[in-house]
């Protein structure tokens, strides 16, 4: 070649080069692989099959062939295909000057990562590091080195090594300006957050990430989301989890990244478990264990091999010998990769397999194979370490010790739900607890003890009360968008109102939602929580308030209940669950049915008799089996599941008599609790806060009515009906009675809302009240309705303002017909004015509507 066309060829390859970095950078690792070749090509190399050949390469152009001979590798690593990867990176080592080689051991120790081959990693970064120190021309490399080196540190589960890597790293990009390296800095360093426990700090630099990844490498955000989900799925939001996935799964599968797509199963498979979906987790597991394998990397495979022999654990007629076999074969190949934790993970499993076969001494040895390791251990290996342990104890005779065991477990879950700032996330953490409440649930019923089963009840449910909820983080940025958020609301309503519809502002709608909701995530906790109420608190505050409690459980189908009353606890079967849960549904159906437009006289009385009929059905299931243990004063019920939505006043049985739902003993006697320190009267000193929201027919009549009972209290109607204005007054409120078109979000818990005058006031304002108002009713509509999580945990405009602190909130669980609420709430606050407790002021309101949808929540 003469000197003229090799100046050509290796000006067509430098540009090449720079075009396929940017693509590749950008995540399209496929379209930078054909620049990258297209100037390879240009320097005389070629390429059959698997078997590269640098040798017609001409010596001028060593150098620059080597660097892309280097970038080739890593985009066909990116593409699934490591080993080839591995071979160009041989042969640009012949190439490759002296001057080069730490940029060559970058890419070999980034390629080792990929096949997993974590310390022959580590090994290689160390000396690609101390070969571009020295050289400040190479300060993009060794930010490359150090990127590198912490990600393998991080898989080896050194996460103070690795940050102190991706902190130097991101102070390197930030001097030198490059923008997409410190981007990927943040988001690892979000990694080691999520490692280390720390869920909102991992959400906000993986938040802050996803930013920078918008401006300079928008493919990399499914990566970015894939990790999202493993933070969400570490506080129990399977669903949130499942869907950052699906939408990272479709760009893989677009962009044809093998590697990142098999990761993304892999996260999807254990989102399908943690959400009960077992043929679904499997099959995630089974797609990542193939991807994994086609490619060489048996330490992934073997890690999605554990989930999917996880789910299968779980399945109803699974041989336990033969997955304690497959459990321990699993354990040693993921021992020897170095994967520590996730061959603990296997052993345990082995271990309850061997239990379930009846070989508990092997068992035994399996979980002291397992080790107490403390912080070091992730949350989910050490509470199946102590479910294990539990199970063992059990086996052996040591209920006592076996419920240790679990109790102990549980506190780990308290632990890191105190950690979290905000309630969604707080409730959500009920999941990672179920399985250890469920075993001491059982353990307390073999015993027959009614104070141990309230105990576990206590223990186990809606324990996100017991943690004081913090405000999300102010940002200009989050006031913005909730601002939109309300005008969009609002312009909606009045095109539905119009009879149009607007597609592209309900889609922003749906944006702005999941915006906001995330930003409440960022918010830490405290790490502070309240003791569990005991059986002697409990007995002794409804004793003094004249009460029983009913705590209402399930197991195998039958319900049971727990009935405190005169400081003792009983323990007394009831019917059966499904038939109750199915009743309850029923019955909510009918009620909204019967509070819609005005029905056909014969179809007004089928819907009749049907309610009657599902009342009788609970009534036979609940309340005849308890009858001779409520004595005759006010009752207290602790629902489960389902069962949360019953409006209690329908039953016959309970008809006249003070009736207050609470998710917890607990979270009851804390609100009776704050209702005594307000003093005798509940609606306290000042005047009534009474709104009367747009488009309700009677709701400006109604508060008007209901001011008489108070002199001096003026409404809030029409156009001063404002979000701002209602907010401002509700903060700290003795009373405040809302009477306006409520929604109940069964998606988007947090913008349950109401219609005022200005948009939709929303359960996400209640969470920023200064102080929280002292008593709240909700008059229309089925705000009173509830998300139930795992737990017993509840989330909902009404669930909203009990977790704010407010004592007693009267809500509907189903739909209300307009001019219903007017009778019935002018009569609830003449009777709350003279004295009554709200409870009783709301049983003795109610007679005057047969089928009345209100309830009590809260301290009654």
């Amino acid at each position: 070649m003469t000197e003229g066309s090799l100046a050509r060829a290796e000006s067509r390859a430098r540009q090449a080069r720079e075009r396929g970095l940017q693509e590749g950078n950008a995540g399209r690792p496929a379209v930078g692989a054909r620049y990258i070749r297209a100037g390879l090509r240009q320097l005389g190399w070629m390429e059959r099959g698997q078997q590269p050949d640098a040798g017609q390469i001409h010596e001028s152009h060593h150098a620059l062939a080597a660097r892309l001979l280097m970038i080739l590798a890593v985009w066909e690593s990116e593409r699934g295909r490591t080993d080839y990867g591995l071979l160009l990176l041989d042969q640009a080592e012949k190439l490759t000057a002296a001057d080069d080689r730490g940029v060559l051991l970058v890419q070999r120790g980034y390629l080792f990562m990929r096949a997993w081959r974590v310390g022959d990693a580590v090994n290689t970064l160390d000396e690609a590091v101390a070969l571009l120190e020295p050289n400040a021309a190479e300060t993009s490399n060794l930010a490359a080195a150090l990127m590198n080196r912490g990600f393998a540190h991080l898989s080896a589960a050194h996460i103070r090594r690795a940050r102190a890597d991706f902190l130097r790293c991101r102070r390197i990009a930030a001097d030198e300006g490059y923008d997409m390296v410190a981007a990927k800095a943040l988001h690892n360093l979000g990694y080691c957050d999520l490692l280390g426990g720390d869920i909102p700090a991992a959400l906000q630099l993986f938040n802050a990430a996803a930013g920078a990844y918008r401006l300079t490498a928008p493919g990399l955000l499914p990566v970015l989301a894939t990790d999202k989900a493993r933070a969400l799925l570490a506080v129990g939001l399977a669903g949130d989890a499942a869907s950052e996935l699906d939408g990272a799964l479709a760009l893989f599968r677009r962009q044809r990244l093998d590697y990142d797509l098999a990761e993304a199963e892999l996260a999807r498979s254990e989102a399908a478990l943690a959400a009960g979906d077992l043929a679904g987790a499997r099959r995630w597991a089974g797609a990542a264990e193939r991807h994994f394998r086609r490619r060489g990397n048996d330490a992934r495979a073997d890690l999605a091999a554990l989930t999917r022999l996880r789910a299968l654990s779980v399945s109803p007629g699974r041989r336990p010998r033969a997955a304690a076999a497959e459990a321990l074969l699993i354990a040693e190949r993921l021992r020897g990769c170095g994967l520590a934790s996730d061959a603990d993970m296997a052993e345990l499993l082995a271990a309850r397999a061997l239990l379930a076969s009846g070989r508990p001494d092997e068992a035994r040895r399996r979980i002291a194979v397992v080790r107490r390791r403390g912080a070091a251990a992730p949350l989910d290996v050490s509470l199946l370490r102590r479910l294990a342990r539990a199970e063992l104890a059990e086996r052996e005779g040591r209920a006592g010790t076996a419920l240790t065991e679990l109790r102990a477990g549980l506190a780990m879950v308290q632990a890191r739900r105190g950690r979290l700032g905000s309630v969604d996330l707080q409730t959500g953490a009920g999941a990672l607890g179920s399985e250890l409440a469920a075993a001491g649930l059982r353990l307390a019923l073999v015993r027959r003890s009614a104070s141990l089963v309230f105990a576990w009840l206590e223990r186990s449910r809606a324990q996100a009360f017991r943690v004081r909820p913090v405000r999300p983080p102010a940002d200009p940025q989050a006031a913005a968008a909730l601002a939109e958020l309300r005008q969009l609301s609002h312009l909606i309503r009045e095109a539905e109102l119009n009879g149009s519809r607007d597609p592209a502002a309900i889609t922003r709608h749906a944006e702005l939602q999941r915006e906001i909701r995330e930003h409440g995530w960022q918010a830490s906790g405290l790490g502070e929580a309240t003791a569990q109420a005991s059986l002697g608190e409990v007995g002794a505050a409804l004793a003094e308030s004249g009460q029983s409690l009913v705590g209402i459980l399930a197991r195998h189908g039958q319900m049971l209940a727990v009935v405190v009353r005169r400081g003792s606890a009983r323990l007394i079967e009831l019917g059966d669950f499904d038939a109750a849960a199915e009743a309850a549904r029923r019955l909510n159906a009918d009620l909204d049915t019967l509070a819609g437009r005005r029905l056909p006289a014969r179809l007004e009385t089928v819907i009749r008799a049907s309610i009657r009929h599902q009342t009788q059905t609970l009534t036979a299931g609940i309340l005849d089996p308890l009858r001779s243990s409520l004595g005759d004063g006010g009752v207290v019920i602790v629902p489960a599941g389902p069962l949360a939505s019953i409006p209690w006043s329908v039953l016959p049985g309970l008809r006249g008599r003070p009736v207050t739902v609470c998710p917890s003993a607990f979270s009851w006697l804390t609100a009776w609790r704050r209702r005594l320190a307000a003093g005798p009267r509940v609606n306290g000193s000042g005047s009534p806060l009474l709104v009367a929201g747009p488009d309700l027919e009677h709701a400006a009549r109604e508060v008007t009515e209901i001011a008489k009972s108070y002199p001096g209290c003026r409404p809030l109607v029409a156009e001063a009906a404002t979000v701002s204005a209602a907010l401002h007054a509700l903060d700290g409120a003795p009373l405040a009675h809302l009477a306006a078109h409520g929604h109940h979000d069964q998606e988007n818990f947090l913008f349950s809302r109401l219609d005022l005058a200005d948009g939709p006031l929303m359960a996400y304002d209640i969470q920023q009240l200064v102080t929280a108002p002292r008593q709240v009713v909700l008059s229309s509509c089925d705000v009173g309705r509830t998300v139930v999580r795992p737990g017993e945990e509840i989330l909902g405009f009404t669930a909203a303002l009990l977790y704010v602190g407010t004592a007693t909130v009267i809500s509907s669980v189903t739909r209300v017909a307009d001019d219903a609420a007017v009778g019935m709430m002018t009569a609830y606050h003449r009777l709350l004015a003279a004295g009554a407790r709200p409870a009783q002021a709301l049983a003795e309101a109610a007679l005057e509507e047969e089928f009345s949808p209100f309830v009590c929540f809260g301290g009654g």
